[in-house]
């Protein structure tokens, strides 16, 4: 009567065991992890250049601010770096043709450090610094906001990559377009305005620093505001298109031509400008676009689109 259970517990425990042990990953691909580990390192290295930053005594003003902005900058940079290793890990597994659930759920893992905490703590600290009032109810508001907006970009990064994962499937001719605007395009719009903020920064002191000194208030004051409206864009079910497999694999028109020639005559002129240029209008663009179908033209054809009138002429 007493060892029945207990012989249906060992039971139990066994058909456990063997059911996690044919779950066991046994094989990876080694280069492809390791591009996607070189992904979560650069977004570690972005959180710690951007703590590093306000590490400085910012008693100094905008002389202080100008100081301690280069760390600022080279936590971009690694963000950037980030979004290269992010692009080359995938194209390596598929090139090996050894695509796997685990490959998918390390570059998730590394891509929420890179595009979701990364940006948020990077936004965070630099309008921190470049913030400073003497009302303490003031300040105790701004903080509370900024922390507010840095925690729902973190969420809603978190919600897109793991709704990605579960929507996601390995046939690349299903990766013609993305529901929602991805996380390393959203990390690119927050990323590339500080790197913009750095170069106004420079020119505070030069020929015309009351431009200047407005362009870098805007930018600061925008900044919060944009990372709120990326991370609604991220988990909406806007369509954004595939870069890279729209429109730079396979044969294009000629207009593509042009307007790459375009796009890196504006990077020859200002680095800075191109990159939001680039990051923002593709952030913007599909939201336009569903804005345009879903409410100006739905407004235009509520049913079906009538025809036009019939003229007949007597003789």
């Amino acid at each position: 009567m007493i060892e029945e259970p207990v012989n249906k517990s060992e039971r139990a425990k066994r058909s456990l065991l063997r059911a996690v042990r044919k779950q066991r990953l046994k094989y990876i691909t080694v280069l492809p992890s390791l591009v996607t580990l070189i992904n979560g390192v650069c977004g570690f290295a972005s959180i710690v250049l951007a703590s590093h930053a306000g590490q400085t005594d910012v008693a100094g003003g905008l002389d202080a601010y100008h100081q301690q902005f280069p760390f600022f900058s080279m936590a971009c940079y690694m963000i950037f770096l980030a979004m290269l290793a992010d692009m080359l890990d995938g194209h390596l597994a598929r090139i090996s043709q050894n695509t796997s659930s685990f490959g998918g759920q390390l570059d998730s893992l590394c891509d929420i450090i890179s595009f979701g905490v990364a940006p948020a703590f990077l936004m965070l600290r630099v309008v921190e610094t470049g913030v400073t009032f003497n009302n303490q109810a003031l300040d105790v508001f701004i903080y509370r906001f900024l922390w507010l907006a840095a925690a729902i970009y973190v969420s809603c990064a978190a919600i897109r990559l793991a709704r990605f994962n579960v929507e996601n499937e390995e046939d690349e001719a299903n990766h013609m377009n993305f529901s929602g605007l991805p996380s390393p395009a959203a990390a690119g719009v927050i990323a590339s305005l500080i790197v913009l903020n750095q170069d106004i920064v420079k020119k505070i002191d030069g020929t015309q620093p009351f431009f200047s000194y407005m362009g870098h208030n805007i930018i600061i004051a925008a900044l919060p505001f944009v990372a709120l409206a990326v991370a609604v864009l991220m988990v909406s079910r806007i369509r954004y298109p595939h870069i890279l497999n729209q429109y730079l694999r396979g044969r294009k028109p000629f207009a593509y031509l042009i307007r790459a020639i375009v796009f890196l005559v504006i990077i020859i002129v200002s680095f800075e400008v191109a990159l939001v240029l680039v990051f923002c209008s593709f952030a913007i663009s599909g939201f336009i676009k569903w804005f345009y179908y879903r409410v100006i033209v739905h407004k235009q054809t509520p049913g079906e689109i009538e025809e036009p009138p019939v003229i007949t002429i007597s003789h």
